[in-house]
């Protein structure tokens, strides 16, 4: 049997499965929640942040077997553990290639549990429908951190986008307190200096 071959948001659609029927809440990042905020630009990959209890992971990893992308529990709990970096749990279609990066939410990790308490419903229409992704504000913040990490120009590109298109609906004092905390001023004046 020949499968029709799998597109950015089929995989998203089967990574969103595998994290409902294991009752996992979650939230959507990167260029998916752009397209939300900002304007639409192509991807082959997925970030998400992901709340999963201990007592979950052999449930989904189960969930994510059964959509061809295998991630032992093992590994899965590894990297829930991990407290030393930032890493994701990577689901990788066995089939497609594509790629979604997991970022559990981790103890004392302030920003994204706020994130994840501002995540916000959107319905993108068919064939996605309603799911949870980033707040404008909390995107705009994760895309600074990634900018200075890595100076690539998507993620000053995107936030110019989701400027243009909310200036007057974000939450400025909520921003302004994030950027300040996370020192990440001169990369804010930055990217708003090329934007006026």
């Amino acid at each position: 049997m020949n499968n029709p071959p799998l597109d950015i948001t089929g995989f998203l659609k089967l990574v969103i499965e595998a994290l409902e029927s294991a009752n996992v809440d979650y939230l959507i990042g990167g260029a998916i929640a752009t397209w939300a905020w900002g304007e639409p630009r192509a991807t082959q990959d997925l970030d998400f942040v992901i709340n999963l209890p201990i007592e979950s992971i052999g449930k989904f990893s189960k969930e994510l077997k059964k959509r061809d992308m295998l991630v032992p529990a093992e590994v899965i709990l590894d990297t829930v553990l991990e407290d030393r970096a930032d890493l994701p749990i990577n689901a990788i279609h066995i089939y497609s290639g594509l790629k979604a990066d997991l970022y559990p939410v981790r103890e004392g990790d302030e920003l994204r549990r706020s994130a994840f308490q501002r995540r916000q419903r959107v319905d993108y229409g068919p064939p996605i429908g309603e799911v949870y992704i980033h707040s404008p504000e909390d995107l705009i913040l994760y895309k600074l951190i990634y900018f200075g990490i890595s100076q690539q120009s998507k993620h000053s590109r995107d936030i110019a986008a989701i400027l243009r298109a909310k200036k007057d609906q974000l939450n400025r004092e909520y921003l302004e307190e994030w950027i300040i905390r996370l020192g990440l001023g001169p990369l804010w004046d930055e990217i708003l200096s090329n934007i006026e």
